[in-house]
């Protein structure tokens, strides 16, 4: 059983090695049937299933919003539990997106990726943003 800890130390290497673009080490970290659930109010609302998962959502959501910034706030341990408070920064001083970001642990490794967004809306309004840029 990790400590809680152990369990942050976890998370804190999966948010370095993604934000570096190193999934090969991020996926060493992660179950085989992890995944993630996005809202339903989201522009990449639904659920990525499987080890490439993260791999999969960072693709997408990088290929809809400019994120200019991804500041950590804080960070708790408990359970199987881990929560960051993170925040999106978007390009064209757009409002960050505030949410929390929920890790379950299952033997070791993460499982779940699960966030909870303030609101959604400033996601929404930088993909709009986004759209409008690559339109031209």
């Amino acid at each position: 059983m990790l400590t809680d800890d152990e369990k942050i130390a976890i998370v804190n290497k999966l948010y370095e090695h993604s934000a570096a673009g190193d999934f090969d080490t991020c996926e060493t970290m992660l179950t085989e049937d992890f995944f993630i659930t996005e809202a339903e109010d989201t522009p990449m609302a639904g659920t990525y299933t499987g080890i490439t998962a993260l791999r999969d959502l960072y693709a997408q959501v990088f290929g809809m919003v400019e994120v200019t910034g991804v500041q950590r706030l804080g960070i708790t341990a408990g359970g199987d539990h881990v929560v960051t408070i993170i925040y999106f920064e978007f390009a064209d001083g757009l409002e960050p997106a505030h949410l929390c970001e929920m890790f379950r642990f299952r033997d070791g490794k993460v499982c779940e990726i699960k966030p909870y967004y303030f609101d959604a809306a400033p996601m929404r309004a930088a993909h709009e943003a986004f759209k409008a840029k690559q339109a031209g």
